[in-house]
């Protein structure tokens, strides 16, 4: 059975704004994700992780 799919407003708002970061970063400042002198990007994608299962949590309870 397949579970309902997710039309959360928010959510999509979220991760557009986490998706225009990471390729704007990449792009303007040169972050590389995962590289040990770039704390500002591990930042943003561990916020995106943490976001993303609470979110998860939350539509399954």
């Amino acid at each position: 059975m397949l579970s309902k799919r997710d039309t959360s407003t928010i959510g999509t708002i979220i991760g557009l704004i986490v998706v225009v970061i990471a390729i704007g970063g990449s792009v303007l400042f040169g972050w590389e994700w995962g590289a040990p002198n770039q704390p500002v990007a591990t930042a943003v994608g561990g916020i995106a992780v943490i976001i993303a299962v609470v979110f998860t949590i939350r539509q399954y309870t």
